[in-house]
């Protein structure tokens, strides 16, 4: 219902908020009862009533009055999460706080909820997680009720608790690599230090892990890589498997960006499950996609006999056909680590498309592959009317020796088992 076409309806809202104010709650009450039978579903009333009877006690009448919102918010899912809380239907708790953050990821509220959710199911190492993104996104602390500011001060001892644990897990994990190789290995334990934030290293920007003193390189130099010939003499079978895959199953094609509800997608909205960029793995997080495999043969025996992918179990190698539709932006973003570096073949390079890492841009040229390092700023763009693709792997950043490689897979494998392994 309009309420600037119902006078009455108008004041009784503006009284209500009055009552409100000055203190008188259950008058105030009474009188959004009133606006909520003048104009069902009203989404203020509704958000009134239903956190009155969360405070009195009275979760199932809450639930009642928020499920006739004519609106969906983040603050109605953070009343119903704590309708469900009084309840103790924590399923359904996590529903509610997941749909607020879908709704908007940064609702400081809900986020912080999650966090608590996640502790009082005994998720303490992801509740950790979940307030360490809290402690990045929360409002100054002076403009905190004392409620929120002693929860922040809960968060920040869990986050605090955490990092002690995952420090202690590491060294336990890495005890033995690291009586193997010894403590010589200062890029390495300098990495280990800005991972768990006892110091700070300065661009590039990895997603995971930031190793030490590794040139920041944008493109690399071709002389490093001394097979990039022998790969580029076989461009002619591979793009014929690409076109021939592209053919038969491009429902194989699947999104590349697949955030799920309630992450924050920041600069991905626009391709989140979209097929605008789509990939074809043959390698995906170091596990072999047979079935892909074997319909590219020749491309398969080119990464297993010719170029050293990177192997890093559970993460490395990664090798996709990569497809960018007509007229599409990837926006810049940072891969996860700059240990490793990333090889493009290009395959299927129409007009107009460029690709920048860094201050440096370059044309895609069929058949021409370079190396880059993705944990600096890159973005790709299809300005065509046509499909472009490319071959993508990863290898190891040249400049790591192979104890630091070593090191490298137990130090990620350590953090990965560490959050996998709570119930």
């Amino acid at each position: 219902m309009n309420t600037q076409a119902n006078p009455a309806l108008e004041s009784m809202i503006q009284n209500a908020r009055e009552m409100a104010k000055a203190g008188r709650a259950a008058d105030a009450e009474a009188l959004w009862r009133r606006v909520l039978e003048a104009s069902p579903g009203h989404a203020e009333a509704v958000l009134v009533l239903g956190m009155a009877a969360i405070t009195r006690g009275e979760p199932a009448r809450a639930i009642e009055f928020l499920k006739t919102s004519v609106a969906r918010n983040p603050m109605l899912e953070l009343y119903m999460a704590l309708a469900n809380k009084q309840l103790g239907n924590t399923d359904e708790e996590m529903a509610a706080v997941t749909r607020a953050l879908d709704l908007d990821p940064y609702f400081f509220p809900a986020l912080l909820h999650k966090g608590m959710l996640l502790e009082r199911l005994g998720k303490r190492r992801n509740a950790a997680q979940v307030f360490r993104d809290v402690l990045k996104i929360m409002p100054p602390r002076e403009r905190l009720n004392e409620a929120f500011r002693t929860a922040v001060r809960h968060a920040e001892a869990s986050v605090a608790e955490n990092q002690q644990s995952l420090e202690q897990h590491l060294d336990a994990a890495l005890a033995e690599l690291r009586q193997k190789h010894g403590r010589s290995v200062d890029r390495f334990e300098r990495s280990v230090d800005v991972m768990l934030g006892r110091k700070k290293m300065y661009q590039p920007e990895p997603i995971a892990l930031h190793y030490a003193d590794l040139p920041p390189l944008q493109f690399h130099d071709r002389d490093s890589f001394p097979w990039l010939p022998e790969l580029e003499a076989h461009s002619d079978d591979i793009r014929a498997e690409l076109i021939q895959v592209l053919a038969e199953s491009r429902p194989d094609f699947r999104p590349y960006i697949q955030y799920p509800p309630g992450a924050p997608v920041n600069q991905w909205a626009e391709l989140n499950y979209s097929p605008r960029w789509s990939t074809y793995f043959l390698w995906e997080s170091g596990r072999r996609n047979d079935e892909h495999c074997e319909r590219c043969p020749k491309t398969t025996a080119v990464l297993e006999n010719v170029v050293p992918m990177a192997r890093l179990p559970n993460f490395s190698p990664t090798a996709m056909f990569s497809c960018l539709e007509p007229r599409t932006v990837i926006p810049p973003h940072t891969g996860e680590t700059n240990t490793r570096l990333i090889v493009h073949l290009p395959l299927i390079i129409p007009a107009n498309c460029s690709f920048r890492v860094g201050h440096q841009s370059r044309e895609w040229k069929y058949g021409e592959a370079f190396v880059f390092d993705d944990s600096i700023e890159h973005e790709a763009r299809n300005g065509s009317d046509e499909l472009r693709a490319v071959l993508i792997f990863d290898v190891w950043n040249p400049l790591l020796s192979p104890a630091e490689r070593e090191l490298v897979a137990g130090l990620m494998n350590g953090v990965r088992d560490y959050y996998r392994a709570e119930p």
